[in-house]
């Protein structure tokens, strides 16, 4: 099955965690009981009402919602986006839970029918890197048992964060939801398990808001992380099996150029592969992580040039 760093299966394991008991702590949540929102265990309110009683001028009004709402969410944003720009999308590949099920679904399907996603072609069963993968039809049943469960999963989630999770968990304990609980499960369910069979790779690259704002202010610094490809030696990827793009979740083919790359989620997972590939044959990989100047190359190429890099971007030092 498609291999993860332990290290990255650690943040997203302790990610997701903390994404499920966010609502239960009253770390953050809105509560639709109460009509407002809850963040650290305190009533987050605007009172705006209480403003207009006391006849309260316009500055008020203008100074609590920023020091409420546009002024965290602001600050919270420009860190985000400065990680973004530096880094890439890197919240996507190493904390975010809805790509963490992305990669569990991948690995699942990809020994039920041979293929990461319906839409891919197959892949092989062993590859060049190590992994082994054979086909075994009778994965369906785990595979499409995985898909529900996580569906439903999500759909109970999302309900604690807009009502109290006490209230939820009991009603899931007991199996007895209201009627607006339930057609809010069934409906979202349904909705997650379609995205999740059909449309889980689509929806990272072209419709998670996120994840688009991450790439494009990553593609606007010719200077960001970004998976370099050592051109130089492309001999030795000859009679390789194209292991480093076999092993990306998101699909993409990493020796491409920067913008083609362009939903690359910082995972690594093509650098290990092609490096295990590699050291069959007693050579350094092709590929790695590069920075600063040494990822002017991969920017450049976009533009058609070719951009003179640091002799020891592909040295054996780590970056």
């Amino acid at each position: 099955m498609i291999k993860r760093l332990n290290k990255r299966l650690a943040y997203q394991a302790g990610f997701f965690i903390l994404f499920a008991l966010t609502p239960v702590l009253d770390i953050f949540r809105l509560d639709l009981n109460y009509g407002h929102f809850i963040l650290f265990g305190n009533d987050l309110k605007l009172n705006l009402q209480d403003l207009a009683n006391a006849d309260a001028d316009t500055f008020l009004f203008f100074k609590r919602i920023i020091s409420y709402v546009l002024g965290p969410i602001l600050a919270v944003a420009i860190v985000f986006l400065l990680i973004a720009w530096r880094w890439g999308r890197l919240y996507c590949g190493w904390l975010c839970p809805h790509f963490t099920v992305v990669e569990y679904i991948n690995s699942f399907m990809r020994i039920a029918s041979g293929k990461p996603s319906i839409w891919e072609s197959k892949l092989p069963e062993k590859q060049l890197d190590g992994t082994s993968a054979p086909i075994n039809k009778w994965w369906w049943i785990p595979t499409i048992f995985m898909i529900v469960l996580f569906a439903f999963i999500w759909a109970i989630l999302a309900l604690t964060y807009l009502l109290t999770p006490s209230e939820i968990y009991s009603n899931l304990w007991n199996l007895n939801f209201t009627r607006n609980q339930s057609i809010f499960l069934i409906a979202v369910t349904i909705g997650f398990v379609i995205e999740f069979t059909l449309a889980r790779h689509l929806f990272c690259r072209y419709a998670c808001a996120v994840g688009v704002f991450q790439s494009l202010v990553w593609m606007g610094n010719k200077k960001a992380m970004v998976v370099g490809y050592d051109s130089e030696h492309a001999k030795d990827c000859i009679s390789c099996d194209k292991s480093c793009e076999h092993s990306c979740p998101m699909r993409v083919k990493p020796r491409s150029i920067k913008r083609k790359i362009f939903t690359c989620t910082q995972c690594f997972e093509c650098i290990n592969a092609c490096t295990r590939v590699q050291q069959k044959n007693s050579k350094p990989p092709l590929l790695k992580m590069l920075i600063d100047d040494c990822a002017l190359d991969k920017s450049e190429r976009d533009f058609g040039k070719k951009t003179d890099i640091p002799s020891n971007c592909f040295g054996d030092k780590e970056q």
